[in-house]
């Protein structure tokens, strides 16, 4: 043959002949295996001629055989006894011309990426059949991964409800806002002679994109009477935004609006502190009730819902709302405001909206004659503590993973050792290490992506039936949590199947023959 020979003596094929064709720039090639019967002489003439057919058309053939008629076909002819050879002699078949009847060959064009491709699908389709046909060790195997990737969204998804409640919540107590004050700062002796903070700074304000709402605020300490209770209360002169800048909630009644605000309107909301005083704590008695604050006669219109002395609630002052408009004209007898509370949006960094009022107002007033007292540190401090317990869970969660990914591993290679007499055989008919790390390697992806699939069903599921129990608070989920899961099964599926792969790759076919 003009191509170089290259043999693994096959001393134990018995009567059977195994024929390899290999090119002569691969020592793996194409396989043609058949069983030769000494009684059927015109089969084997016919193969003969097949093969020598392929060797003209550039392939090297080897047959390794107990025949000798059969090796006489060959153009050099190596005999091996005891593993030892004793001759190498040109055959028979050198210098013979193409054998007639040979059926025409016409190789087909093939890319390496096709290549590639075939043996990619061939090691997919038979690690697909393996873990059907281990269908219990394959679930065992991915339970890991399943609780794993499970947990790992659920952990996200929870910590991002949490977050964004917390911020609901701490935003409805007002800590998402600026207070704008007159004077240098707290304990200013001249804040009382500034009167340069106005009606028109708070609608200018109220215009900007940053801003959700805006109200003008004034205060006055009067003794608030009804029927023979006299009590002092501290009065706030508000805008009709007010209750949605601080986050007051409405427990009865009705909150005055602009047009109230407009006409002075002399109505009042009274917190539930001033309702416990004036009216015994009954709420809905207090509706429409006229009491007096100094000298001006007010009506009840609404009460407000209990709020939380944190943050700067109202703990045990009696408080009583009333249209700035009626507070400046009717009791103060001023049209200046002591300060102007500003909600900014829940997209808005305060530390920016604080800068950029700062800068127009001084604008306005031609020199900085006021302070901001920005809140919104307690929110930056809930903020960050829940982003380091979802981070503490997700570690918890990763270690559930690593721990799926180890049971993988571990599976995979007693998976290994079980199938030691399948690896051998497919070595022994031509399969090349990477063929064999490449089924190895796609059962473990398999496995992951499978348990990741159903995590991420678990996780939703569990979402689902957590909302039946919970009204007020739900699992937020997100479409990149979900991705990473799926990626984190996929590196835990190569990371971890990369050890059994290799091993059995790593074996040589001899031994696993003789092991399996």
């Amino acid at each position: 043959m003009p191509t170089p020979w290259h043999a693994t003596p096959f001393w134990r094929l018995g009567p059977t002949a195994t024929c390899k064709m290999l090119k002569s720039t691969c020592p793996v090639g194409p396989k043609i295996s058949y069983r030769r019967r000494s009684n059927d002489s015109v089969a084997g003439e016919e193969v003969m001629r097949i093969l020598k057919g392929l060797n003209k058309e550039g392939h090297t053939v080897l047959v390794v055989t107990h025949d000798m008629s059969v090796a006489e076909h060959c153009e050099r002819v190596i005999e091996i006894k005891d593993g030892r050879i004793i001759g190498d002699r040109p055959g028979q078949g050198r210098g013979e011309s193409t054998p007639q009847g040979l059926p025409p060959f016409v190789p087909s064009p093939r890319s390496q990426l096709n290549a590639w491709w075939d043996s990619l699908n061939e090691a997919f389709a038979m690690a697909t059949v393996s873990m059907v046909a281990h269908r219990l060790r394959t679930f065992l195997t991915m339970l890991g991964i399943v609780i794993g990737i499970a947990s790992v969204v659920c952990v996200i998804a929870l910590g991002e409800g949490s977050k964004q409640k917390v911020i609901q919540s701490i935003s409805a107590i007002g800590t998402n806002t600026l207070n704008i004050r007159t004077g240098s700062g707290f304990g200013d002796q001249r804040s009382g002679s500034v009167r340069t903070l106005t009606v028109a700074d708070a609608d200018v304000i109220a215009r900007q994109p940053y801003v959700d709402s805006v109200t003008p605020v004034v205060q006055t300490s009067v003794t608030a009477r009804y029927r023979q209770i006299s009590l002092t209360a501290q009065v706030t002169g508000v805008g009709a935004q007010y209750f949605r800048v601080n986050g007051l909630g409405l427990a009865v009644g009705r909150f005055f609006d602009q047009v109230s605000v407009d006409d002075l309107d002399q109505s009042v909301v009274l917190d539930e502190n001033s309702v416990n005083a004036l009216f015994g704590g009954d709420k809905e008695a207090a509706l429409g009730k006229v009491i007096l604050l100094g000298s001006v006669p007010a009506k009840v219109i609404g009460v407000t819902q209990k709020a939380s002395a944190a943050f700067g609630g109202p703990g045990d002052t009696l408080s009583i709302y009333m249209p700035y408009t009626a507070v400046n004209s009717r009791m103060l007898g001023s049209t200046i405001l002591r300060s102007i509370t500003v909600r900014t949006s829940d997209k808005t960094d305060n530390a920016v909206a604080e800068k950029r009022i700062t800068d127009l107002l001084i604008q306005r007033h031609g020199a900085k004659d006021f302070f901001v007292v920005n809140f919104d540190t307690i929110r930056q401090t809930i903020n960050a503590t829940t982003q380091t317990l979802v981070l503490l869970i997700s570690v918890i969660a990763a270690i559930s993973l690593l721990v799926g990914g180890i049971g993988v591993m571990n599976i995979m290679i007693v998976s290994v050792t079980e199938r030691t007499g399948e690896i051998g055989v497919r070595m022994a008919v031509g399969a090349r290490q990477t063929d064999i790390m490449e089924q190895f390697l796609i059962e473990a992806v398999l496995v992951c992506l499978i348990g990741g699939v159903f995590g991420v069903l678990i996780a939703l599921s569990f979402g689902w039936i957590f909302s039946f129990f919970s009204s007020d608070f739900r699992l937020i989920y997100s479409l990149s949590s979900i991705l990473w899961a799926f990626a984190c099964s996929t590196l835990i599926g190569i990371v971890f199947g990369f050890l059994p792969a290799s091993s059995a790759a790593r074996l040589d076919p001899v031994t696993a023959l003789a092991r399996g």
